[in-house]
């Protein structure tokens, strides 16, 4: 009866020295299979465990950021989600690069060397990307602060385009002899740039034109805001008016300024508000002066 109880006691015993040399033995054996180089402190191991253990930290890695990123993005309208996608995937490698330096270091595999050798290139690389860091840097302010969005219309080196694309480096707008124009995100950030539709989309537009001392200067007015009532595009409210701006050298100079909705086209309102003028200005015979000057020839007599 003692020997069946001290058999029955000795089986858990057995099964627990079983699994541990040869089912955990195995899977270490399995774990451990790959490429060694190298002896000692050293050595380099690159093992199925470790690949496992990249896969592993990857998976958890990107569930993680994801997460985030639907923590973030959950209040935004639709447009901003996608501009977050970029500066996520922009995040994400830099995560990557991280989670692979940790998991092998973890592993037992001295990083250090790797580290002191890869300082230079990544400096060479930092000097000769600066230009890209800044503009994807300038992309993440205006996805974050909003300073732009699709559909502005923005001034950039004298060119007028509406914006269709934001993108974490660059910035697409359509001009308006119908060209895309590619803006580096870091000239938002350095330079001025003028956006006609920051705050709202009414715009002040002017119209100039000159006209010949002793007009009827009244008349000239009350003829640039008839031809402002009735063109098409712009607006009633606020109303347009009339500035007699100066004295010039051959011109009485005013400025006929007025409101539209959209600033992408006022070339051809203005450009039909010109025709009204000098339509017009022939009916009531007022003339455009151009620019004029007396020459006087004085002819020395010679003995």
């Amino acid at each position: 009866m003692v020997t069946i109880l001290m058999f029955f006691q000795e089986i858990p015993e057995k099964v627990e020295e079983i699994i541990k040399d040869n089912v955990w033995g195995t899977i270490k054996e399995f774990l451990n299979m790959g490429l060694h180089l190298g002896e000692g402190e050293n050595a380099i191991h690159i093992t199925i465990g470790l690949l496992l253990l990249l896969t592993l930290a990857f998976l958890v890695t990107s569930f993680a950021l994801k997460w985030l990123r639907q923590l973030f993005t959950r209040k935004m309208p639709p447009e901003d989600k996608l501009k977050f996608i970029s500066i996520f995937k922009f995040i994400k490698y830099f995560v990557y690069i991280a989670v692979v330096l940790v998991t092998v270091s973890a592993a037992g595999i001295d990083i250090t060397i790797l580290i002191t050798a890869s300082a230079a290139l990544f400096v060479g690389l930092g000097l000769a990307l600066q230009e890209l860091f800044q503009d994807v840097i300038a992309g993440i302010f205006i996805i974050v602060d909003k300073s732009l969005n699709v559909g502005d219309i923005v001034e950039v080196d004298g060119k007028v385009g509406r914006v269709f694309e934001i993108k974490l480096r660059t910035t697409r707008a359509i001009t308006r002899d119908d060209k895309v124009i590619i803006i580096p995100n870091h000239k938002f950030i350095s330079e001025t740039i003028y956006n006609y539709t920051q705050n709202h989309k009414t715009t002040r537009e002017s119209v100039k034109v000159g006209v010949a001392y002793g007009s009827d200067v009244n008349l000239v007015t009350k003829i640039l805001e008839e031809v402002a009532q009735e063109q098409r595009g712009v607006l009633k409210s606020p109303k347009p008016f009339v500035i007699f701006e100066d004295f010039g050298d051959s011109a009485l100079l005013f400025s006929l300024q007025f409101y539209i909705n959209d600033s992408f086209g006022d070339p051809k309102i203005k450009s039909a508000m010109r025709y009204a003028i000098d339509a017009k200005f022939r009916e009531q015979n007022i003339t455009i002066p151009f620019p004029q000057r007396d020459v006087h020839i004085y002819q020395k007599n010679r003995n």
